[in-house]
């Protein structure tokens, strides 16, 4: 059994791993703002599936970048106070230069 760590880690331990990542509490938030009564009328406002909203909060899926924009829209906080309600509290939120990298043919 290799018990030596790995460089590349699935997505879903990372976000368990972050003590500050609370998507719990933007949810919440924004069921509040919004006057809604749980997450089915949450995902109906946001306008995706039930799922995501449950993968969201089991920390199963992160908040991606056209879910936050749809409850900027929605909600009229601005990113930086949905990000600072779900604990993210970077200054800057830097790409991979691999994102942009053409996939090589095969």
């Amino acid at each position: 059994m290799n018990t030596t760590p790995t460089s590349v880690e699935p997505l879903s331990d990372k976000l368990t791993e972050l003590a500050t990542y609370d998507p719990n509490h933007l949810l919440d938030s924004l069921i509040d703002k919004l006057q809604l009564k749980n997450d089915a009328a949450l995902s109906r406002a946001l306008e995706v599936a039930p799922p995501v909203i449950s993968k969201i909060r089991h920390r199963r899926l992160p908040v991606g970048a056209s879910l936050l924009i749809r409850m900027h829209e929605i909600s009229d906080l601005t990113i930086g106070e949905l990000r600072g309600l779900m604990g993210d509290r970077r200054g800057k939120f830097r790409i991979s230069d691999k994102q942009f990298k053409p996939k090589s043919e095969i």
